[in-house]
């Protein structure tokens, strides 16, 4: 699992430093033009919609464990 992580990591690493040799010629919007944006942005989306769910199974989906009793 250790691994995984660290395998994960350079994957990331990758990826947002790659972003850098993308030439921006054609921007619609600032932060198009923002080298590794989206990568993280992703990466923030994607931990924000982990963190939402688990908040919302944890105190709306969960029952207390005598419930059907």
């Amino acid at each position: 699992m250790e691994r995984l992580k660290i395998l994960f990591g350079i994957c990331l690493v990758a990826v947002v430093l790659s972003d850098f040799l993308i030439p921006r010629e054609h921007v619609t919007f600032f932060w198009e033009g923002v080298p590794g944006f989206s990568a993280v942005y992703g990466f923030m989306a994607c931990v924000l919609i982990i963190v939402v769910s688990k908040f919302i199974g944890k105190h709306w989906l969960m029952k207390p464990e005598d419930y059907y009793d």
